[in-house]
């Protein structure tokens, strides 16, 4: 039996997915915005990052179904009590990885400790040696001869899993699409390998395949190896990186939508209104701006951690008191990030305001908050969507920044700042322990390259300057 727990970002979260849904059946049904979307999708960039993005996002909101595990019970009229600890359905997926917790450091793919230890010889003495490791390649009787052999047989069988999914992925995009377009099969398979097509499949099939290669590699050797190591309390690196996937998420997304409605009302209201009311938002947004924004942040959070510590009664966990501190860290980020596109929607507004079509609006007595919905607000939302797309990746980066000077999310919490920052003191270890911000930087890497592939393809559909015809 579980308890679903449902935090504050988890709720926020779907509700952004419930949006986002709901605008793209909007989309779909207006040529207008399912013509950029198509362009989008059609360009090579475009489709290998929305594939990554897509696994991403996947792994995030999988990691943002909680839950609490009921605790076993003699008695069987006993009220069901549950436990402290909160899971989330990907900890349900992932299974060893969280619970093969080793003693220490371990180096990727290693067999034993990465440090020596003193061990007690059965005939009395003492000997320095790196222990056998509890779990990793813990399965062979003999690691120096067998740990490469077994690596490279599970590499193989996940490479033939690769092939077979891929084929069988091919198949149904070349079927799916010769029905869709009533052509034969095998010239709809020509099409597509010749990159013939309107849509890339080819290049969807590629990024799909390799990520089926890493997704087969993961599930054959995570579970008998510490691909990516363990940390200094023996926890499994890998783990730690897919668990930071969803606080990347939510510091991108959550701030986004804190942002938008602030930007948007406030910069069109300043460039159509004028007069006072343009100088009031102009005044509030310059003096915002001009405050730094990690001293305001680091005030917020240092506030809400004495709130916490005075009403401990209102957190049963300790994944509460973090998902609060993240909330927040994304509340304190929106209301500090939202003056750059205000500016902007501001000047297009004034320039529209002038437009012949609404100044004929104007005066045919059509009400102002009519002029704003119907005229103004949609020739202002490629500017909304390329801005959005746009600094989500520099949010992602900033979440890392905050953590490592300690105003970022919470230490107990799992996410790449607090990897980078953990990382801080195992680079000066003799040997350096490396593979930590390894992780980090590659997970991280990968998820800001996507974005800004998916937002370099955004802005040349929507920006009218830009457009292809």
């Amino acid at each position: 039996m579980i308890m679903p727990v449902i935090l504050w970002t988890d709720a926020l979260i779907f509700l952004l997915v419930a949006i986002t849904t709901a605008f793209a059946l909007y989309a779909r049904r207006k040529p207008h915005l399912r013509a950029p979307w198509r362009h989008v999708v059609c360009s090579r960039p475009g489709s290998m990052a929305v594939v990554i993005l897509c696994a991403y996002i996947i792994i995030g909101l999988l990691d943002s179904l909680h839950y609490r595990l009921a605790l076993e019970s003699n008695d069987a009229g006993a009220e069901t009590h549950y436990a402290s600890e909160v899971l989330s359905a990907l900890d349900a997926l992932v299974g060893p990885l969280r619970t093969q917790t080793e003693k220490t450091y371990s180096a990727p793919f290693a067999t034993h400790l990465f440090t020596r230890e003193t061990i007690q010889q059965p005939e009395g003495g003492q000997t320095r040696e790196y222990p056998r490791l509890k779990y990793g390649g813990r399965h062979l009787q003999n690691p120096a001869v067998d740990a490469r052999a077994d690596i490279l047989r599970r590499s193989g069988v996940a490479l033939a899993q690769t092939l077979t999914a891929g084929l069988a992925v091919l198949l149904l995009i070349t079927l799916w699409q010769a029905h869709r377009r009533q052509q034969a099969f095998t010239t709809m398979l020509r099409t597509i390998l010749k990159r013939r097509s309107e849509v890339p499949w080819l290049i969807i099939w590629i990024s799909l395949s390799i990520l089926a290669l890493l997704i087969f590699l993961a599930a054959n050797l995570a579970t008998a190896y510490h691909v990516f190591g363990t940390d200094k309390v023996g926890e499994d690196v890998f783990y730690q990186t897919l668990k930071s996937i969803r606080t990347g998420l939510v510091i991108g997304t959550l701030t986004t939508l804190i942002m938008l409605p602030f930007a948007i009302f406030m910069g069109i209201l300043a460039g159509y209104a004028r007069g006072w009311i343009d100088d009031v938002i102009q005044y509030t947004y310059t003096t915002l701006s001009s405050i730094p924004g990690v001293l305001l942040i680091a005030a917020t959070i240092l506030m809400l951690q004495v709130y916490m510590a005075n009403h401990p009664e209102l957190f049963e966990t300790t994944l509460e008191r973090a998902d609060i501190r993240l909330l927040f860290l994304s509340i304190i980020l929106g209301i500090t990030s939202w003056t750059g596109l205000c500016r902007l929607l501001r000047g297009e507004s004034l320039k529209l305001r002038e437009a012949e079509y609404i100044q004929a609006a104007t005066a045919f007595g059509v009400r102002h908050s009519k002029i704003i919905s119907r005229h103004i607000l949609p020739n202002v939302m490629h500017i909304v969507l390329i801005t959005v797309v746009l600094d989500f990746s520099g949010l992602v980066l900033a979440e890392a920044v905050l953590t490592y000077v300690g105003v970022g999310v919470d230490p107990t919490m799992n996410s790449w700042g607090n990897m980078i920052n953990s990382a801080r003191l195992e680079m000066a270890r003799e040997p350096v322990v490396w593979w930590s911000l390894l992780a980090a930087f590659l997970f991280m890497f990968t998820l800001v390259l996507a974005a800004n592939l998916f937002s370099d393809a955004v802005r040349d559909a929507f920006d009218p300057r830009l457009r292809q015809h």
